[in-house]
């Protein structure tokens, strides 16, 4: 048993109301996890963790820090400073424990240089939003293993590799009669980081064969689908008040440079199942997590007897408890076939409890 959280010291500031700013908004937010790593101690060895606020290091960051600027009428806004890739690009909640079902999901697969939360990044976000639902957004943001470091600091200004070049676009439709919610988003990204090729050495020979340096390959990228639509019931202003919502992630990064080189989940929501606890919500997903086979191919002599990682297979299911407007207590189940992509290790059961507190 183990157990790990997360505490969140935030403020947003409106600057129409304190500067004059019209449509000027700044958020600051400050973050501290700690506890211990339950996938670490009971040696799981999966691909992706059982607790999705371990991670990052147990530490204090600025984890936001940011100044948006809304031009009224234009539907172009403008966000710069210390941003997490996940609040914008590739956005998803983070309702579930397993890591395959939360967050921004190409940091799931690539956060050698896609970070998500609690680790921000000097960056800047343009969005304009069109007619009929739709938009359009693009990014540049610092590429810095420094970010990486747990030390506490407003930002590191040594230390880059490259940028990260992000770009969705979207459609938030409210459909039928009762006008629900749903978005529907494609992306892309490209990293001007160099990366070393999971394959090839210097000499373009198989570098587990030779152990010479690896490969160098310019720039690295990658690309998503995520779809998420709420079908049955109700909602209010874009927010679920009762019924079913459904959801489906993809995201392929490079295979060139990526060990790790794609990931698919699906699943659902259920809000107010039970009319006594009309503000309950339960979540199930399932999802794969896929090892890049060019990372694994054949070689010459005792490798070729090993088992090669294919693909690590995931479910959770949970109900959350809304004891009160501060507290929501989550039971949960997870299920993990192959941990590590390896057909030989024996299935995982794992049971968690999430509390989330609003103070």
């Amino acid at each position: 048993m183990r157990e790990t959280g997360q505490f969140t010291f935030g403020a947003t500031l409106d600057m129409e109301t304190l500067a004059g700013i019209e449509g000027g908004t700044f958020q600051g937010t400050v973050t501290y996890r700690r506890g211990y790593d339950l996938g670490e101690k009971a040696g799981l060895g999966v691909l992706q963790q059982v607790q999705e606020v371990f991670g990052r290091g147990q530490t204090w960051r600025l984890t936001q820090f940011w100044y948006q600027q809304e031009f009224e009428g234009s539907g172009i806004d403008l966000k710069f400073g210390r941003l997490t890739m996940g609040e914008d690009f590739a956005a998803f909640s983070c309702e579930f424990m397993n890591l395959t079902f939360c967050g921004s999901q190409p940091g799931n697969i690539v956060g050698d240089y896609w970070f998500n939360w609690p680790v921000s990044q000097w960056a800047a976000r343009l969005r304009v939003e069109a007619e009929n639902d739709l938009y359009a957004q693009a990014g540049v943001f610092e590429v810095n293993p420094k970010n990486l470091e747990n030390d506490f600091t407003i930002g590191h200004f040594k230390g880059a590799t490259g940028v990260l070049l992000p770009l969705e676009v979207g459609w938030t439709p409210a459909l039928g009669a009762n006008r629900l919610p749903g978005t529907y988003k494609v992306g892309g990204w490209y990293n001007t980081a160099d990366g070393d090729d999971v394959f090839l050495d210097v000499n373009r020979e198989p570098q587990p064969v030779t152990g010479a340096p690896p490969l160098s390959r310019s720039g690295r990228y990658g690309g998503y689908v995520m779809v998420q639509q709420q079908v049955t019931g109700r909602a209010e202003e874009a927010r679920t008040i009762s019924g079913l919502t459904l959801f489906l992630n993809l995201t392929q990064a490079d295979r060139k440079t990526s060990r790790i080189d794609n990931q698919v989940s699906a699943g659902l929501f259920y809000t107010g199942l039970l009319q006594a606890r009309p503000e309950d919500v339960i979540g199930f997903a399932v999802g794969r997590t896929n090892v890049n086979a060019r990372a694994e191919r054949d070689f010459p002599g005792p490798r070729q007897q090993a088992e090669k990682p294919g693909a690590e297979y995931a479910a959770e299911l949970y109900y959350g408890f809304h004891v009160a407007e501060w507290l929501i207590l989550q039971p949960n189940v997870q299920y993990i076939v192959n941990p590590g992509g390896f057909d030989h290790n024996k299935d995982i059961v794992v049971f968690g409890l999430k509390a989330n507190l609003v103070l």
